[in-house]
């Protein structure tokens, strides 16, 4: 019976946090308190938005990029100045050294072109720069990008449904705690009127002292065991607590037994988020393979840019202004094959993320014939153990009465009673067990109750 106990506490005992605040809440209030207070919760919902500002990122690549750059420099360099004056279209004749033509031999280097003064020059440049074809690159990317946010949604998904799940465990286990308190209490306050009977029985010598003794040490054991399970009551509101995010001392419980869901296998399938997972990850590999494919395209480019330069900033910027546009085109013809080894690979990762989702379905499939057939099992056990417990309260109720009668010894009424007990405790294993299981399924559907 220790042992049984044991294993018992093992399933209820949970660490826990001190929140904050307390209200009586029902098992619907604490779901709906959960998703909008529990931190873990929060910080999924945050990798979603995380997410989609990548997808922006991403799709933003197609409009291009428009920079403002402004120059400022002080150059006595002879390219440099007449670079400048050329750009800041201020150019003159002396500028080429025509001040000393016919002066001097046509071999001598002119001092105006190669000894200019110093010179400052401000730029002022707008420029746009556009992808007009990127061999579907940025498109992929955008794929890709679009495919992780949705997988870090279903990720958040999973850890809603993991901390329901938590949740509603939590309110069942204290319904079947709340429950097996109630049996035992009945049983501690029979042993109390054992206890008085039996000591009137003393009194007048009808019973022996070890007779009381004994009864006493089980009064006592069964004391135990409600303060015991009165602890991991407090444990769990603790637990629920840190879930929520806030301090709860005291819930509405539910029935002990967790109806069984209906939906149907296919359903289960159908909104599993580990093989919405896989899925994802599949597109993920699709998208790759094209990324991989663009590399056979030849690269498209446009730009336009608009311009003014002088001596000073903005100085005489209408009359200096002048624009450019182009555009580049790019093809890599070889590179030693690398462009096809990645190509190569990819497909490769994509027909293996194929096979890791047929994976995932059969495992799948295989946890849901598991788990139903352990529920099946544990409700014959339930059944069982029902019948048990009742043929143990009435073999206490008769031994009991033996006792009175000098039938039968307190030892023998103990022993009835230590059976009673534990039926009790493997009754309320397997309920939880039970509960366990069909959490467990309804997590395979992602919580949905059909």
């Amino acid at each position: 019976m220790k042992i049984l106990f044991s294993l018992l506490s093992l399933t209820l005992i949970i660490n826990a946090s001190e929140p904050i605040g307390s209200e009586i809440i029902t098992l619907d209030e604490a779901i709906n308190t959960l998703k909008s207070q529990n931190l873990e919760i929060k910080a999924a919902v945050l990798d979603v938005s995380s997410a989609q500002e990548d997808v922006k990122t991403a799709s933003g690549n197609h409009y291009g990029k428009l920079d403002f750059i402004q120059d400022v420099s002080k150059s006595n360099d002879a390219g440099n100045v007449f670079g400048f004056k050329l750009t800041s279209r201020e150019a003159v004749f002396r500028d080429f050294g025509f001040a000393q033509f016919g002066a001097i031999s046509i071999d001598t280097p002119p001092n105006d072109l190669n000894y200019p003064d110093s010179q400052n020059f401000f730029q002022s440049k707008l420029k746009y720069e556009v992808p007009v074809f990127a061999g579907f690159k940025i498109s992929s990317y955008s794929n890709i990008m679009k495919a992780m946010a949705k997988m870090k949604t279903l990720e958040k998904d999973q850890v809603i449904n993991e901390k329901i799940y938590q949740v509603r465990k939590s309110f069942y286990d204290m319904s079947l705690l709340d429950n097996s308190i109630r049996n035992l209490t009945t049983i501690f306050n029979n042993i109390k009127k054992l206890e008085d009977m039996t000591q009137n029985m003393l009194n007048v010598g009808y019973a022996k002292k070890v007779d009381l003794l004994e009864v006493q040490a089980k009064k006592g054991n069964v004391e135990r065991l409600l303060n015991q399970m009165e602890s991991n009551k407090q444990l769990l509101y603790h637990y629920i607590s840190f879930l929520l995010n806030k301090k709860v001392t005291s819930i509405k419980t539910p029935t002990y037994d967790v109806p069984m869901p209906l939906f149907t296998n296919e359903e289960i399938l159908n909104n599993n988020l580990d093989i919405k997972r896989a899925s994802t990850g599949l597109e993920v590999r699709k998208s790759m393979v094209d990324v991989s494919e663009s590399a056979y395209y030849p690269m498209v480019g446009a730009f336009g840019e608009v311009s003014t330069a002088d001596d000073t900033f903005l100085g005489d910027a209408s009359k200096h202004k002048s624009y450019t546009v182009g555009a580049r085109l790019s093809w890599n013809i070889f590179n030693g094959g690398i462009d096809n080894a990645n190509h190569e690979k990819a497909k490769l990762e994509h027909l293996k993320t194929q096979t890791q989702v047929q994976l995932a379905k059969k495992g799948i499939e295989l946890k849901i014939a598991k788990i139903r057939t352990e529920i099946s099992s544990y409700d014959s056990d339930i059944s069982s153990l029902e019948n048990e417990l009742t043929l143990a309260n009435a073999i206490y109720k008769n031994y009991e009465g033996r006792y009175v009668e000098k039938l039968s010894s307190m030892s023998d009424v103990i022993i009835k009673q230590s059976q009673q007990i534990q039926k009790i405790l493997e009754l309320q294993m397997v309920h939880n067990k039970r509960n366990e299981r069909i959490f467990a399924l309804e997590k395979l559907a992602n919580g949905e109750e059909k």
